[in-house]
């Protein structure tokens, strides 16, 4: 592990890389060619990239550092996209054989948005078949691992951003959110990833997703970068979001995500619970490891001045099959047939032949019964200002260590490892996990901060508070 002072460009966080952008004391040439040859070095040990295309990254980078505008919010800075978001003329491949070789024609509404930011696309971060499981790993490319021991799968389904946040490929990352996909390899990785209020990224709103579940947002290692990606990731006229629902989460008017970083400040209520409501579906066990990152999170928030106040659930039984129902369901609109389907992996197939043999009426059920669940977590959070939860029962799992072919096993297994994300999906809620504990083998240990809807201001003012106190930022894995 490495604790020393920034020597190198990926040592510097996004944010001071940007400063350095804008005072022309570092080229943007320089700096994507730093990152691309950290990417050659250390992607094939860790699975991080589906596709580099360092040839398009140059040719932008050399029309950046030539151009005298230099207003874009994220102007100059590396990122990728995550492999379920189409780049015009970029291979994308859902991480799946059935497009290994497609090349789109059009690029994706977020891909758009992060060009207009200012950024520069290095490649595709790896993920799982349509980013379907919390673990990253498929038949299309080699499994992301996890860099503080590459035995370890990244999580998922954000996993190769997650894995070239942590390595130091790239200083941040977009990625998605369908049950996890941003928390669980975020947390895996020592890392921060926000999950934002369904409805505030238009590029990436969840409202145009069945059950609304999956959000975009962003993945970096300190807070304030986390805060600058996703400003870049909203598209604004002024100050006002150019929302493209009638829904959209409460306004945060106070300017951009990045000042409440920034600042810091407040004090807040804070309610914890170990509570989920997968435990009525099936055994949850905490690992020691989970529950020590949450009394470090919670001692520190006490340590702070900020109220906190330990809670339960209520019961919600009908919300684990009606989940399960959802997932399926998920899947039952893959473009594969009778001639194709032998190239998706065994689980996505069984996944789609499922949710297409289910039942309208079922599914309908199912919506319905998680419609009432997000009202019934959005009230029984109401009397807090955040919640804190563990982010993972367990230590980030072994490369292989999912069934492949059982897709029940399968299932029970991803609630095992993450059964306090999902819920926050379905409820709509942003939340941050963010990197407060390592076990005595240097495994980092997320706690997740669940708020109020539009809330992400708050979760980042606590955030950052946490992160001045027990300051993560020192700590990186081996290949730094």
């Amino acid at each position: 592990m490495a604790d020393r002072p920034p020597t190198e460009l990926h040592d510097l966080g996004a944010l001071q890389l940007y400063r350095l952008l804008q005072r022309r004391e570092l080229g943007v040439l320089e700096l994507v060619d730093h990152y691309l040859s950290r990417i050659e070095r250390w992607n094939p040990s860790l699975g991080a990239f589906h596709t580099v295309t360092a040839e398009a990254a140059r040719e932008r980078a050399r029309m950046l550092d030539a151009s005298d505008d230099r207003t874009a919010l994220l102007w100059g800075l590396p990122l990728a996209d995550k492999d379920l978001v189409r780049r015009a003329g970029v291979r994308t491949t859902f991480g799946s054989r059935l497009f290994e070789q497609f090349v789109p024609e059009e690029s994706d509404e977020l891909a758009l948005q992060l060009d207009g930011a200012g950024t520069i696309s290095l490649g595709k971060t790896a993920t799982p078949e349509f980013g379907l499981t919390g673990y990253t790993e498929s038949s299309v490319a080699p499994p992301a691992r996890d860099p503080y021991d590459t035995a370890l799968g990244a999580g998922g389904s954000s996993g190769g951003a997650a894995v070239a946040v942590a390595a130091g490929l790239l200083p941040f990352a977009p990625g998605s959110d369908g049950g996890g996909s941003i928390r669980i390899p975020a947390a895996a990785c020592g890392l921060v990833g926000l999950k934002p209020s369904r409805g505030l990224v238009p590029a990436g709103s969840g409202q145009d997703s069945l059950a609304g579940l999956p959000v975009a947002g962003p993945i970096a290692r300190t807070v304030v970068d986390a805060a600058l990606l996703l400003d870049g990731m909203i598209e604004r006229t002024g100050d006002r979001i150019r929302h493209t629902h009638t829904l959209r989460p409460p306004a945060h008017d106070d300017g951009l995500f990045l000042g409440a970083a920034v600042r810091g400040e407040g004090r807040f209520n804070i309610g914890v619970t170990t509570s989920t409501p997968w435990e009525l579906v099936q055994e949850i066990r905490l690992d020691e490891a989970a529950t020590d990152a949450l009394a470090v999170a919670r001692d520190t928030l006490a340590s702070l001045g900020h109220g906190v106040e330990e809670f339960a659930l209520e019961p919600a039984p009908e919300y684990g099959p009606a989940f399960r129902t959802i997932w399926q369901a998920g899947a039952s609109t893959l473009p594969a047939d009778d001639s194709t389907e032998h190239l998706l992996e065994p689980l996505t197939r069984w996944l789609m032949h499922r949710g297409r043999a289910l039942p309208a009426a079922q599914l309908v059920t199912a919506l319905a019964t998680l419609s009432r669940f997000e009202r019934s977590i959005v009230r029984q959070f109401d009397r807090f200002d955040a919640v804190l939860t563990p982010t993972l029962a367990l230590t980030p799992r072994p490369v292989g260590w999912y069934d492949q072919k059982d897709g029940e096993r399968n299932f029970a297994q991803q609630v095992e490892y993450a059964p306090f994300t999902s819920y926050v999906n379905v409820a709509g809620l942003p939340a941050i996990t963010l990197p407060v504990h390592r076990t005595a083998d240097g495994i980092p240990m997320g706690a997740q901060m669940i708020g109020r809807p539009g809330g992400e201001a708050t979760l980042l003012a606590l955030s950052t508070q946490l992160e001045r106190r027990l300051r993560w930022g020192r700590v990186h894995p081996p290949q730094w």
